[in-house]
């Protein structure tokens, strides 16, 4: 009964969803509060199942230890990022979308994330440790993926955009393998911290693995159809406005990055920055090698090239990103003074897509 009640996110999530379909097209037709309050409801709802989401896989996770954890953790907000952009893409044509919504997803997991976490354990325990190997490798992963996802993009022709596109997934593809071989086997131990308490470990002894997988997997399943309606009333409230065209691309950055927010600032203030690291940067990967061949393969499909090349004002905020990471995260410590470094990139980011830059 207890494990029933706490799924009540899901439940109104149900409800709303009857409701949103039920009045979308009068919501459109007048437009106004009635358009924007049923789109906020419906936001709501989203970021409601993604939580709970995100609960079972932290049990999942919690279960399996590391570095299956922050795998199921990664792969599970990634999964929502997918099937939300993949339903977007079918509303009114927006090419740049998908790039958007990747490097909205980097600075919210880098800067975003990873700063306000090493703000929230730099003042509380000093400077808190991690295991600088799995540092090294996000990093040097995540250079090789936005170049050859989002970087080369910008000098491949339209004459030869689908080969460039098939060499894309095929690369990204067989560097996630390898990657998953190697953070799971060989270099296990890169991305392993003690995280789980003999109290937590009871609390999650008591369902079955299947019936959380089952529910995961339902509500990725609902979020697709929520963002049915999210997709019309977006496409419709953007529609001859002012507002900032890559709203819908932070919309779906935050959805997926919210979860995470939580699971790594707790892991923070309990000086597990291993956890943050891995969950930060590992989402970004994710991130990068996930949703980008699934893109590219949708444009395969449809004949229609999307857009993946950064802008200058993109390329420039990235490369001032990576910096930082390179210097902050290169001793196996870190500290409030980096997290500020990063949270004001994450601060910048926030302030260009305001002002319609990005």
């Amino acid at each position: 009964m207890k494990n029933i009640k706490s799924e009540y996110p899901i439940a109104v999530a149900l409800l709303v969803l009857g409701v949103g379909f039920a009045l979308e097209h009068g919501a459109v037709e007048h437009g106004g509060f009635m358009l924007w309050g049923l789109l906020g409801v419906i936001l709501a709802a989203i970021i409601g199942v993604a939580f709970r989401i995100a609960h079972h896989a932290e049990v999942l996770a919690v279960r399996f230890g590391e570095p299956y954890g922050t795998l199921i953790l990664t792969l599970a907000a990634v999964s929502v990022e997918v099937v939300i952009l993949v339903v977007l893409l079918q509303g009114v044509p927006n090419p740049t979308l998908a790039r958007d919504t990747v490097f909205a997803a980097v600075m919210f997991d880098i800067n975003g994330i990873l700063g306000l976490a090493a703000i929230v354990g730099g003042l509380k325990h000093g400077q808190t440790k991690y295991n600088i190997s799995s540092a090294n490798s996000f990093v040097a992963m995540l250079l090789v993926a936005i170049g050859i996802g989002m970087f080369i993009p910008d000098f491949v022709p339209d004459a030869q955009w689908q080969v460039y596109s098939i060499f894309s997934v095929l690369t990204m593809s067989v560097m996630y393998a390898a990657f998953l071989r190697l953070q799971t086997v060989e270099h296990r131990t890169f991305f392993e911290y003690s995280s789980v308490t003999e109290e937590e470990a009871h609390d999650t002894v008591h369902s079955p693995n299947a019936l959380h997988v089952g529910i995961m997997l339902g509500a990725i399943v609902l979020v697709g159809l929520l963002s049915e309606v999210l997709s019309v009333l977006l496409d419709a409230g953007l529609a001859g406005s002012s507002l900032p065209k890559a709203i819908p691309a932070v919309l779906v950055a935050l959805i997926s990055a919210s979860p995470e927010i939580l699971t790594a600032l707790r892991a923070a203030q309990n000086n597990r920055m291993q956890t943050t690291v891995n969950i930060a940067l590992g989402a970004s990967l994710a991130t990068v090698l996930l949703t980008l061949p699934v893109i590219e393969a949708i444009a395969l499909f449809t004949g229609e090239r999307i857009v993946m090349a950064l802008t200058p004002v993109q390329g420039g905020l990235l490369l001032l990103t990576f910096l930082t990471v390179m210097n902050n995260l290169h001793d196996g410590e870190t500290n409030a003074i980096e997290g500020i470094s990063h949270f004001a990139l994450f601060a910048a980011f926030i302030a260009l897509v305001t002002m319609g830059l990005m």
